[in-house]
């Protein structure tokens, strides 16, 4: 385990087999609720690709960042797949399961801002990440927007827990490695973040 800033990365937890499975098992998720292209309250369009899990997904748009019952076709989103939480009761808890399960799948190109998880009621409660196919260099900061950086390569497998001092630390994904993993037959990169919202 290596330790930045508080938060936790679990190096290559997940063998090849639990991500094979685990890919399969976000497929499932993607039929129901098909991945869309998020535009940030300001107009421009994210990225990356997302979709979601769970009682909720994460939302942007004119009206702000928010969670949202529903996917924006309509839909509910599916229920989170038990490989998922299985990873979930090992690192956080056995009792209370996760509100969302956000899925973003990054491309070629895509990257993600330094931001932190903030839209939640109870911070308490760490956030679960899981990485799945190509490496992608993530930065994590402190609490403060201008607190100094650090960057580790998280790669297809990796765990990732923020949570106590780190939870509300600044993060982001500067870009991936794009082809670096087998994984996804087309390449590119999938990020799981698990969140309690309530």
């Amino acid at each position: 385990m290596i330790e930045i800033n508080g938060v936790e990365v679990h190096k290559g937890w997940l063998d090849r087999a639990a991500q094979e499975a685990m890919a399969g098992d976000l497929r499932r998720v993607a039929l129901a609720a098909p991945f869309f292209q998020p535009v940030t309250p300001w107009g421009k369009p994210m990225s990356v690709r997302m979709t979601a899990a769970g009682k909720y997904g994460w939302m942007t748009g004119k009206g702000g960042y928010h969670y949202a019952a529903r996917h924006p076709s309509g839909v509910a989103w599916p229920p989170i797949p038990e490989s998922v939480l299985a990873v979930w009761r090992r690192f956080v808890s056995a009792e209370r399961m996760p509100d969302c399960c956000l899925v973003n799948y990054y491309g070629e190109k895509a990257r993600m801002g330094l931001h932190r998880d903030a839209d939640e009621a109870d911070f308490s409660w760490p956030v679960l990440s899981i990485s799945l196919g190509d490496p992608g260099l993530f930065r994590i900061g402190g609490t403060e927007r201008g607190d100094p950086t650090r960057s580790v390569l998280l790669e297809s497998g990796d765990v990732v827990l923020m949570g106590g001092p780190a939870r509300l630390v600044h993060h982001g994904v500067d870009r991936i490695r794009f082809g670096g993993s087998t994984l996804l037959p087309k390449g590119g990169r999938i990020n799981l973040t698990c969140r309690v919202v309530d």
